[in-house]
């Protein structure tokens, strides 16, 4: 085996995956402004795929400055509706708008990695995953807020697949990994090929 492996997130959904596919990694939050990064991209006018690689790039190389000689992934998710980037949502309002502009169109989630070491780009992949929200009415919406409570601002599109979030759709193109925000296939096959898990 090589050097250890480093996740530059502080997300519990992406350390539970790479725990359950069996990887041995430290867990550590980025440093960095992520609104204050895609306001220096914005000369750049970058499609919502490629401002995701660029949110891991800069999140893998300042943990790699910190860990030099890890193996350093960064990782990154936008959310997008043609070429508008949607953020969390702040408060309810925000979480009604969102759903709002959402219901009855096909938003993409841009899920992507980028692995550094010794702050050098080893590798970058982008996956993506097509929602088709269903366009349900005023009352559901709702309804919905309601249930949700606190818990609609935890996600950038104010919805968890795996509980109540599964009404607003009507089908679902991508797979799992990419939707939660960590195209795993793709990174374990990359581990492999740089000797950092056994094949």
């Amino acid at each position: 085996m090589a050097e250890t492996l480093v996740l530059a997130s502080a997300s519990p959904s992406r350390r539970k995956l790479m725990e359950n596919a069996g990887l041995a990694f430290q867990a550590v939050a980025a440093n960095i402004d992520e609104r204050a990064v895609e306001r220096d991209l914005l000369p750049r006018d970058l499609g919502p795929g490629d401002l995701a690689v660029e949110l891991a790039a800069a999140k893998a190389l300042e943990v790699s400055q910190r860990f030099p000689t890890a193996l350093v992934i960064g990782c990154d998710q936008t959310m997008s509706l043609g070429q508008r980037v949607f953020h969390k949502p702040a408060d309810r309002t925000e979480a009604r708008s969102t759903l709002s502009a959402l219901r009855g169109e096909t938003h993409r989630l841009n899920s992507s990695i980028v692995l550094v070491r010794g702050g050098r780009e080893l590798w970058r992949h982008l996956s993506t995953a097509d929602l088709a929200m269903r366009d349900f009415s005023d009352a559901f919406l709702e309804s919905y807020l309601d249930c949700c409570g606190e818990k609609v601002m935890e996600s950038v599109g104010c919805y968890q697949l795996e509980g109540i979030g599964i009404q607003l759709f009507n089908s679902i193109t991508g797979d799992y990994f990419t939707i939660l925000g960590l195209p795993l296939l793709p990174l374990l096959g990359q581990l492999r090929t740089l000797g950092e898990i056994d094949g």
